[in-house]
């Protein structure tokens, strides 16, 4: 049976529910018009192409995680801060493992230059405030905020992502490895080596 009703938000939020069932890779438009009942054709009054439709979920999923983050972080400063934002960004990937894989792409800037996709999902510019916004409280500057950026990014990610496949064998529990983990990316943040440039440029505003 046809369902009629549908709009970009109903066609972007059943996306992102397909990618947490099978999967963000296997989203397609065909898939996701049988979820509704109708022909491919039908979809296209309201995403462009498969392309435009995945850009779309990623930035949804975004807008998700990072409200999740931002709540999670609320008040908080230095360590307490960061393991707030570590669990809800974990929790975020592993509940929502389709959402959270569509946060991972490249986005297609092609796609959002007509602002209406950045004006609509902010989340790019959320992001980039709380998660800089934390690590100043480390006293970190450029370069070394996009350093420990990356750091925190890649080692988040990596966790959670051998965590969801089951990839930690070991008889130790995974969640404590993560507090570990936590603990040791506070330790080295508020110890970060900083770097010649970061250094040459305070010295020169103390002088």
């Amino acid at each position: 049976m046809v369902r009629a009703g549908l709009t970009t938000e109903r066609v972007v939020m059943a996306a992102a529910d397909l990618a947490d069932e099978v999967g963000f890779e296997n989203v397609t438009l065909s898939a996701l018009a049988r979820r509704f009942g109708v022909k491919d054709a039908s979809l296209y009054s309201h995403v462009r192409n498969l392309n435009d439709l995945r850009t779309r979920v990623a930035l949804l999923a975004g807008g998700e995680m990072i409200d999740r983050i931002a709540a999670a972080v609320a008040g908080r400063a230095g360590k307490d801060a960061l393991a707030a934002f570590a669990d809800a960004y974990r929790e975020y990937a592993l509940e929502r493992p389709g959402r959270y894989a569509a946060t991972q792409i490249r986005i297609d800037q092609t796609l959002v230059i007509d602002q209406t996709l950045v004006a609509e999902f902010p989340a790019f510019r959320r992001t980039a405030e709380i998660t800089y916004g934390m690590l100043r409280a480390y006293g970190l500057d450029e370069p070394d905020l996009t350093d420990a950026v990356r750091l925190l990014r890649s080692t988040f990610h990596g966790y959670c992502a051998l965590e969801a496949t089951g990839a930690f064998c070991a008889p130790r529990d995974v969640r404590t490895s993560w507090n570990r983990t936590v603990e040791a990316l506070h330790g080295l943040l508020e110890h970060w080596p900083r770097s010649v440039g970061t250094l040459t440029a305070r010295g020169k505003q103390d002088e």
